[in-house]
C-alpha cells in the first residue's frame, strides 16, 4: 500500500494564499468555494491543503508542517525567485515571507517560509542520519550564534534571538574573532528586520560591512555576506 500524508493548513481567505503558491510553480489542483472553502496546490511532489475560518488570525498562526527534499538549495532558489516575480522583491519579513537557507544542528539544511495565511512551511534536505541537536559549543561567541540561530530560523523567534546576541556583543571582558562578529551582526540585522527595528538593524548592517576579514575568513562566511548585500539591498 502507497502511503501518504497530506498537510490541511488553514487560512481566513483562500485566493491570496493559491496566488503565493503559484507564484513558487504550484499549480491549483482543486479549488471548492462552498459549502465550505477549501484548495489544493501541487508542485511535484509536494501537495498543499488549504481551509478557509472567517475568524483565522494568519499573524497569530502556530500552524506548520515541514517538506523533506533532494535538493533544498534549488528549491530555495527558484522559490526566491518566484516570489520576486509575484512581488516586486523578495518578501523577508511580514506576511508572506521567505527565509534564509541555514545549516541546522539537528541534520538538516533548511529554510522556512510563511504564506499569506500564516502557515510556516519548513523545507529542508537531510545532511546527517543524527535527528538530535548537536551539544551548543562551549566558546562563549559561537554557543551564542548557535543559540540564536536556532531562535530565529528554526522556533521563529527573533525577539530571543536578538537578546542573546545584544547580551554577548556587550561583554567586556571577551571579543568575537572578525567572522563571529560578522556573523553575529548579520543575524542581527536580519532578526532587526523581522521585527520591524530598522534603526538596530542600519546600525548592525553598518558595524557588519565595517568588520575587515582576510580573503580566507570572507571564503568560509560567503553565505552570510550574501545575507548581509540582501539585508542591504
Amino acid at each position: 500500500m502507497s502511503e501518504k500524508t497530506i498537510p490541511i493548513l488553514p487560512c481566513r481567505t483562500i485566493q491570496p494564499v493559491l496566488d503565493f503558491y503559484t507564484a513558487l510553480g504550484f499549480e491549483v489542483t482543486f479549488q471548492q468555494k462552498s459549502p465550505n472553502p477549501h484548495a489544493v496546490v501541487q508542485r511535484g511532489g509536494i501537495e498543499l491543503q488549504f481551509f478557509g475560518m472567517k475568524q483565522y488570525e494568519p499573524a497569530q498562526s502556530f500552524s506548520t508542517c515541514y517538506i523533506l527534499i533532494d535538493d533544498v538549495a534549488g528549491l530555495h532558489a527558484a522559490f526566491r525567485a518566484g516570489l520576486k516575480a509575484a512581488y516586486g522583491r523578495v518578501p523577508t519579513r511580514g506576511l508572506p515571507r521567505i527565509g534564509p537557507l541555514r545549516d541546522m544542528s539537528y541534520g538538516v539544511r533548511q529554510f522556512l517560509m510563511t504564506d499569506p495565511g500564516g502557515n510556516c512551511i519548513r523545507i529542508g534536505q537531510q545532511t546527517s542520519e543524527e535527528p538530535h541537536h548537536r551539544p551548543a559549543p562551549k566558546e562563549t561567541f559561537a554557543r551564542a550564534l548557535h543559540h540564536a540561530l536556532l531562535l530565529a530560523d528554526s522556533k521563529e523567534d527573533p525577539a530571543a534571538a536578538a537578546k542573546i546576541i545584544d547580551r554577548v556583543l556587550h561583554l567586556e571582558d571577551e571579543q568575537p574573532t572578525p567572522v563571529q562578529l560578522l556573523r553575529l551582526l548579520v543575524l542581527r540585522a536580519d532578526v532587526a528586520q523581522r521585527l520591524g527595528d530598522n534603526g538596530t538593524a542600519t546600525t548592525a548592517l553598518t558595524e557588519a560591512v565595517a568588520v575587515n576579514l582576510t580573503a580566507e575568513e570572507r571564503e568560509t562566511v560567503h553565505e552570510d555576506l550574501e545575507r548581509l548585500q540582501e539585508l542591504r539591498a
